[in-house]
């Protein structure tokens, strides 16, 4: 997944403001106590980081 698309699926599901502060200040244990920045900035794949986020926000099928 692109990180593009990535941000277009936080965008659609929290809302533009919102998805940036879950991505900053919400940290998630399926990414091993990292923030969604942090595991972007290491490296992990934008569609692990995802599925993470809709695992732990219980992200209807329909929206993934």
């Amino acid at each position: 997944m692109r990180l593009t698309d990535f941000w277009e699926r936080m965008g659609a599901f929290f809302g533009p403001a919102y998805a940036d502060s879950v991505a900053r200040d919400q940290v998630i244990a399926e990414l091993d106590g990292r923030t969604v920045y942090q595991a972007i900035e290491q490296g992990v794949d934008t569609k692990d980081i995802w599925r993470a986020v809709c695992k732990r926000f219980e992200v209807p099928v329909s929206k993934r």
